[in-house]
């Protein structure tokens, strides 16, 4: 319970600064055209508020429904639908008696706001915390990869050399460039041998779904028992390190977990390093080999880091390269789900459920501000695609207003608003529909 309250309050906190922000965009570049704004809102409100202030003009109020926010500018078409208002006369307040420029750049200025912000995020980030990251040559070990893993043609000890024919500096790079930027092939060196490995493009579907199957190759040390599981009861202690399994000696976790997942009945042996004590202790293990532990799969805790620290000046260029990488990087990914039958994307959709996941289990600055940052990219492109209902479906009728001359008439807005809400709800229902579906499958 404490991990999911956590994980909530990050979530919570991320998305209410994000939305705030985001309508702050909209109201200030309303304001700058003399535009009046009706509400500013945190989250929505149907029946009722939390809370509500009216100063000058505007009221403003935190909704109870937390799945986004809004501002309600005078004259416009939005999802408020407010019809009464649009029978009236345009008034100067307004901002359907704006100019079409004017008009378009309020309707970009939450996404100009949200873009900008990742960029500042980022930059903050940076020049607080630095960058800190294994090399690729520090990966001694090599990997250590499941049946997927194998199914793409890697075994366990291998050193990924190059992926797509560039060399990685990074180890977080190598699930992303095989992913997103679909690398073809994997160079790799195998027990001294230098060698090539081709990825089957029709694996992509079946990675989007699954866990990453590729990790760094570890020793066994342990990091987490559960209580009352066989572990626990035979007194292994966090930190032993496992070498053996009935006089046999093991080194790496893939070679413990391969030879416990094969393991049918009985008894076990297990000989384990207590720092410089050699511990022997014997159990018996649940089906399937479980014994109740957890190792510590953590890069940086088993090789030697890279710690990269900027000055302020040094953070402004490397937080905007880090932001414009993210929106490359998130668009390709929004690509793939224009390709249903390729990639099968959308079976990976996920919900709130899904997003506020992504957060640590305990409270970690660096790592919300960069969350807050990466939602901030997405919160920006989401908003901006052509969809009516969305800032983008507003900024591509007002283009065509600029271009043709021709504004298009209030009826086909209103339908072209309801239009849009229908598909925006049918994407909800369908992204947390997958979360909870996913829920019963683990």
């Amino acid at each position: 319970m404490d991990v999911f309250l956590v994980k909530a309050g990050q979530f919570l906190l991320s998305l209410s600064i994000l939305i705030v922000l985001h309508e702050m965009g909209h109201f200030l570049m309303a304001r700058a055209f003399k535009t009046r704004v009706e509400k500013f809102y945190l989250f929505f409100d149907p029946w009722f508020s939390i809370f509500k202030k009216r100063i000058g003009d505007t009221t403003y109020g935190i909704g109870w429904l937390p799945l986004g926010g809004y501002v309600k500018i005078s004259g416009m078409i939005d999802e408020s639908m407010d019809k009464e208002q649009m029978k009236q006369p345009p008034k100067p307040y307004e901002f359907r008696s704006k100019k079409a420029w004017q008009r378009l750049l309020i309707m970009l200025g939450g996404v100009m706001v949200n873009f900008l912000l990742a960029l500042v995020i980022y930059i903050m980030v940076l020049h607080v915390w630095g960058e800190k990251y294994v090399p690729m040559e520090n990966l001694k070990y090599g990997v250590m990869v499941d049946s997927l893993g194998q199914e793409m043609g890697l075994r366990d000890g291998d050193r990924i050399l190059k992926v797509g024919g560039e060399d990685i500096e990074r180890w977080e790079r190598i699930p992303h460039d095989i992913i997103v930027n679909e690398a073809q092939t994997l160079t790799i060196e195998r027990g001294g041998e230098v060698m090539q490995v081709s990825i089957d493009e029709n694996i992509i579907p079946t990675l989007l779904k699954s866990e990453f199957p590729i990790l760094p190759r570890v020793p066994f040390e342990i990091g987490e028992l559960r209580e009352g599981d066989p572990a626990a009861k035979a007194g292994i202690k966090p930190g032993d390190r496992i070498i053996g399994l009935n006089g046999e000696p093991i080194r790496f976790y893939d070679q413990f977990k391969k030879r416990m997942s094969a393991w049918e009945a009985g008894p076990i042996q297990m000989t384990l390093l207590r720092e410089k004590d050699t511990v022997s202790v014997s159990l018996t293990p649940t089906g399937g080999g479980k014994i109740g532990v957890y190792p510590i799969i953590n890069d940086q805790y088993w090789f030697e880091a890279v710690e990269v620290k900027y000055s302020l000046l040094e953070s402004i260029p490397a937080g905007i390269a880090k932001g414009f990488q993210t929106t490359k990087s998130y668009l390709k990914q929004l690509q793939m789900l224009l390709k249903p039958k390729k990639y099968k994307a959308h079976e990976s959709l996920g919900g709130f459920i899904k997003i506020g996941s992504i957060f640590p289990g305990e409270w970690n600055w660096q790592s919300f501000w960069n969350l807050t940052a990466f939602l901030s990219i997405i919160l920006a492109i989401m908003n901006i695609l052509p969809i009516p209902a969305l800032d983008g479906g507003h900024v591509m009728f007002l283009l065509y207003e600029i271009i043709s001359g021709k504004k298009p008439g209030d009826r086909f807005m209103e339908y072209a608003q309801m239009i849009g809400l229908i598909l925006l709800l049918s994407l909800l229902l369908y992204a947390n529909l997958n979360d909870v579906i996913g829920l019963f499958n683990k």
